[in-house]
């Protein structure tokens, strides 16, 4: 992978981003994903986020190296402190962390947001997390993508500003993932579902506790209605 050649799952992220968009790229590791935006005349200009000092080295130097210094600012920050206001920012591109930590990133400068029409997030695991942040926050769900990469299975997230009511399968599984029920999608769940029932197969076996009983019970009915989703 290089500024030229994104992984697929970057280059899932970056087909969302839209033409003319000034791009906040947070925990960009080695600026891939801005430097590819600006090259390939999608973004305008980009500011690149790192909180750790070798990623941060790495992204300056690949925007020298591509010749960027113009369009892409690096910065060293915690998350969205990445963003200044004048940048004008209208885009934000988070890919490769858990969702809930994309969620506490998101909650952490809520300013830096106040002139971003889309974020295109990446959770590796837990896209509920940030399913949930967006419904209290204002974002709604304008599409969704599902893929599988060197045997991992990643989700993307692209949110605009608007009121969301989903329910708890939707919030779980994802609205638009739910009508699309592509062979990745089902394989991802099916897996879950064989993981939750062996997490009960060894609560039967265990001691008989009430706490033990409601997790069974718990897993019994996200196993139900994964079930009635993927079918």
């Amino acid at each position: 992978m290089n500024a030229q050649k994104l992984s697929k799952r970057l280059e899932t992220v970056a087909s969302f981003v839209p033409t003319g968009a000034i791009v906040a790229d947070i925990g960009s590791d080695h600026a891939y994903l801005p430097c590819y935006l600006v090259h390939k005349g999608i973004a305008a200009r980009a500011v690149a986020g790192e909180v750790v000092k070798g990623p941060y080295e790495s992204a300056v130097k690949q925007v020298r190296t591509e010749g960027l210094t113009d369009k892409i600012t690096v910065r060293m920050a915690d998350g969205l402190a990445a963003v200044e206001e004048a940048d004008e920012i209208t885009a934000v591109t988070i890919a490769g962390m858990g969702g809930p930590l994309i969620v506490s990133i998101l909650e952490k400068h809520p300013q830096a947001l106040k002139t971003v029409t889309r974020l295109i997030l990446q959770p590796n695991i837990h896209a509920k997390a940030i399913r949930e942040w967006a419904m209290a926050n204002g974002w709604a769900i304008q599409d969704e993508v599902i893929l599988e990469e060197d045997g991992k299975i990643y989700e993307v997230l692209v949110l605009q500003r608007g009121e969301m009511k989903l329910n708890e399968a939707q919030t779980l599984l994802g609205p638009k993932l739910m009508e699309t029920k592509v062979p990745v999608f089902i394989e991802k769940w099916s897996r879950e579902i064989a993981n939750w029932q062996r997490v009960q197969q060894a609560i039967s076996e265990a001691e008989k506790t009430p706490e033990n009983q409601e997790k069974y019970d718990q897993l019994t009915h996200y196993i139900k209605m994964v079930q009635e989703a993927i079918a």
